[in-house]
């Protein structure tokens, strides 16, 4: 009886110890991410006026999820076994804004080129989320949003960090 008492107290001990640890290691990785990552910046897409600012949030669109949903679905009419998943390569212009060029075949990337990650969930092509969250009663702050500047990690995942207007003027509060 004491001895399983002692055994379980050492189980939870441990255990906790080991998400602590799982917790901080994503936490340090996030960081990294933003502090290391490529800066690319997206082109919103229009959406509707009536979903563009939904409480706390707007909701978002990216210009290049059109582009490759365009290109997926003459992808699908070659080969119905098209992924749901994939990459996609970029060009960046001179201020690092990304413009479609391809869907990832596996050949080299050129110089100025990116590739970034991107997922489809409901039928429509995401990169990291489908909204920005901003503090309550900011949403004109950021009415004027034309791209999402993101970091790129060295996988391609994109991490959303902050949005601009069509000058490329950082909206609402500071950055990374």
């Amino acid at each position: 009886m004491m001895l399983s008492a002692k055994w379980s107290r050492v189980v939870i001990i441990v255990t906790t110890l080991l998400i602590l640890a799982v917790v901080n290691w994503a936490i340090w990785e996030k960081e990294r991410h933003l502090a290391e990552g490529d800066i690319v910046y997206l082109e919103l897409a229009p959406v509707d006026p009536r979903s563009l600012m939904q409480g706390d949030y707007m909701a978002l669109h990216f210009a290049l999820s059109n582009r490759i949903q365009s290109a997926l679905g003459q992808a699908e009419a070659e080969d119905s076994q098209q992924a749901s998943n994939g990459y996609v390569v970029v060009r960046l212009d001179e201020q690092r804004i990304a413009r479609f060029q391809r869907l990832d075949d596996g050949t080299s990337l050129a110089d100025d080129e990116q590739q970034l990650r991107y997922r489809i969930r409901n039928g429509q092509v995401r990169f990291a989320t489908d909204a920005f969250f901003f503090q309550e009663g900011h949403a004109e702050r950021y009415e004027p949003a034309r791209y999402g500047r993101f970091r790129i990690n060295e996988d391609g995942e994109p991490l959303l960090v902050a949005l601009h207007d069509s000058e490329l003027n950082l909206l609402g509060a500071s950055a990374r």
